[in-house]
């Protein structure tokens, strides 16, 4: 697991730590206080140079522009990442979390590059090529560099941008097809405030039918509805060509009915329910990552999902890190760590607050006496 994080001019933050992180995090803070960029930054880390989360996170926030050339292609406008939203020659930044003895770091720069170069980029392993070098001017573009390294073989990649400052989410998309990803990347799942989309939910659901971990996710829907028997995933051929994020895709059956029921008609909280039990299962050994981890869910709901999410990632070994506004939500966190022994793997909240560069961190027990008092936390 991670025990601290510090990131450098990534997003809103020029400099900031979070410090003793344990198994289930909750990040609280008011708005723009950058609590989605740092589950951004937790998720670059963890993808170990694999350059796929950028599409994601980009895409999300809508930070995107159009090419120049006649196909018009999309590119991702990465200037956002970097702090101060502008980018040159020599910007960078650094996301960086040690784990025990380990230290994991990913170094984003910009760097000069050669339009001779092969137009695809490639994954290299050797440290000499984070060294810039020199080309005459007539051949020379701007390139974008990822560099994650744990101390021992580094990963890298690397990329052309456009006359735009842009980076092809075209080629982000083929890279994904080519047997480049790091085999030894950490495995994270990653909820917005959205939720995820159908096509996500049966891809996880279909990994976790008739193994152990698929009465994990009866479990969960069970908090919501306590009727629900069976769940299945069901694709139209038309469905399956449409991107429509409509819930759908999925029915379940009822312990007083026999007909099948969409689980669209079942309302926000068990769709919510659903991808967060599918989620935490197919993190094994990784990371789960929820934006607005309350969305969709009545208070008395919250406390029957933290217990099976705090269960189910001590079972399969997922560090979790979660957001939310709801005092509802830190509240019955706080009734789950009254019922915790004070341990280094347990819970914590964590407070950010603008213009400081460290993490307010409340353990176990200061949130349960926090909530005890009434005292605010976030």
């Amino acid at each position: 697991m991670l025990k601290n994080l510090t990131i450098k001019n990534f997003r809103c933050f020029k400099h900031f730590e979070l410090q003793q992180l344990g198994r289930v995090n909750l990040l609280v803070g008011k708005n723009n206080s950058g609590k989605t960029s740092i589950l951004e930054a937790i998720q670059l880390l963890c993808s170990k140079g694999n350059p796929e989360p950028l599409l994601e996170a980009l895409t999300n926030r809508g930070e995107y522009c159009w090419s120049d050339d006649i196909r018009r292609e999309r590119e991702l406008d990465i200037c956002h990442l970097f702090h101060g939203h502008e980018i040159e020659l020599g910007s960078e930044f650094l996301i960086l979390a040690s784990n025990d003895n380990i230290e994991n770091k990913l170094f984003v720069s910009i760097v000069k590059q050669s339009i001779n170069s092969k137009a695809d980029s490639e994954i290299e392993s050797d440290e000499s090529t984070s060294v810039v070098e020199e080309f005459s001017d007539n051949l020379i573009e701007l390139g974008f560099k990822i560099l994650w390294t744990d101390g021992n073989k580094p990963e890298n990649w690397k990329h052309i941008l456009s006359s735009n400052g842009g980076l092809s989410e075209d080629y982000i998309r083929r890279w994904r097809f080519r047997g480049k990803q790091s085999k030894n990347a950490a495995i994270n799942q990653y909820i917005t405030s959205s939720s995820l989309t159908t096509k996500n939910m049966i891809e996880l659901f279909d990994q976790v039918v008739l193994t152990a971990d698929e009465m994990l996710v009866y479990k969960a829907l069970q908090t919501i509805e306590p009727k629900i028997e069976r769940i299945a995933s069901i694709t139209y051929e038309y469905e399956s060509r449409r991107t429509s994020e409509s819930r759908g895709g999925f029915v379940v059956r009822l312990a007083d009915s026999d007909q099948r029921v969409p689980i669209g008609s079942m309302g926000d909280g068990i769709w919510r329910m659903l991808g967060l039990a599918l989620s935490t299962v197919s993190a094994k050994g990784g990371v789960l990552l929820v934006d607005e981890i309350d969305t969709g869910l009545h208070f008395t709901a919250m406390e029957d999902m933290w217990k099976l999410i705090l269960e189910t990632a001590k079972k399969l070994n997922v560090q979790v890190f979660a957001t939310t506004h709801n005092s509802d939500c830190w509240t019955s966190l706080a009734s789950i760590a009254s019922q915790e022994q004070d341990t280094e793997d347990g819970i914590t909240i964590q407070r950010i607050e603008p213009g400081k560069e460290t993490g307010v961190v409340f353990t176990e027990r200061e949130i349960v006496i926090a909530a005890q008092r009434g005292i605010e936390v976030r």
